[in-house]
């Protein structure tokens, strides 16, 4: 793994995300109303259904299609519901985006 630069914090809207191509498939980076960022397989536990569409609310996000809400700093789905998303390592330097994918 090596960390790539994405893009300036600014082009991911806060309380939304940005869909980036990998190699395992479609990854959502998703950026929190405190300029935190967190990346995510953009694929639901439950159903697939595609996590970067869904509603940034604090640290979660949740789910476009039958609302789980997904942990971002985890992938890992809020009780009751189970089931785990994947996670990539984010971070900000000198406002740009790094993904360690």
């Amino acid at each position: 793994m090596a960390w790539q630069k994405l893009c300036p914090l600014e082009e991911i809207p806060r309380l939304g995300a940005r869909v980036v191509e990998h190699a395992d498939g479609p990854m959502a980076v998703f950026r929190t109303a405190d300029d935190q960022v967190f990346a995510l397989a953009d694929a639901c536990p439950h159903k697939g259904g595609p996590l970067s569409q869904g509603i940034v609310h604090g640290r979660q996000v949740a789910c476009p299609l039958h609302g789980w809400n997904i942990a971002l700093d985890s992938g890992t789905a809020c009780a009751p519901d189970e089931g785990c998303a994947r996670r990539y390592a984010a971070r900000i330097e000198q406002g740009l985006v790094w993904l360690d994918c």
